[in-house]
């Protein structure tokens, strides 16, 4: 058996290690139950006031915003698209989710939660991103990779509420609901 000696060529240090892969892979598997831990532990350290609130609160809802018209121009996990806030960023889903993540930091008004905000946005949600990009590389191969380029043509596909339900997307805007009204709660009689 041989070695070879100097550094590794390029495409071997491009290429993630098999511990690198399972634990991005458990991240992004797992982001959804590390959110309600995380989103626990920052609800017990929130101390909430009206003004904090208001803003916090604004910032959430135009997160869900971009979350719902994103879900409403996306067939997940069937295809790629370029329609609607998909022409802006190739991740409007995680950066809708990001400014609620940030509404809620703010509406704490504690540092504490912010640090937590941002500790699981870089985490779970690079984990997540690099596990979509994998699956979704390895499903539509070279649509994904013109679509990742910004090669894939600009499509004029309408939003439909449809599609937004069908991806589920009630659940966040029911979650930010009740994290609101928490909060609400909180603030007044918290």
């Amino acid at each position: 058996m041989t070695q070879r000696l100097g550094p590794p060529k390029l495409e071997e240090r491009r290429r993630p290690s098999a511990r690198r892969a399972l634990i991005v892979g458990y991240l992004a598997h797992r982001r959804v139950p590390l959110g309600f831990l995380f989103g626990a532990l920052a609800l017990w350290l929130a101390r909430p006031t009206p003004v904090t609130l208001t803003a916090g609160g604004v910032l959430a809802v135009a997160g869900e915003a971009l979350r719902v018209w994103a879900a409403g121009h996306l067939e997940k996990g069937r295809e790629v698209t370029s329609s609607g806030p998909y022409r802006l960023t190739r991740h409007p889903l995680y950066a809708g989710s990001s400014l609620m993540g940030v509404g809620l930091a703010i509406a704490s008004a504690r540092w504490e939660v912010g640090l937590l905000v941002v500790l699981y946005l870089a985490v779970a949600f690079t984990a997540a991103i690099r596990s979509e990009e994998a699956f979704l590389r390895s499903t539509l191969g070279d649509a994904y990779d013109r679509y990742r380029e910004g090669r894939l043509p600009a499509t004029s596909r309408r939003f439909s509420w449809r599609r937004a339900r069908a991806n589920h997307e009630y659940r966040a805007a029911l979650g930010l609901l009740a994290v609101v009204l928490f909060l609400a709660w909180k603030t007044r009689w918290g």
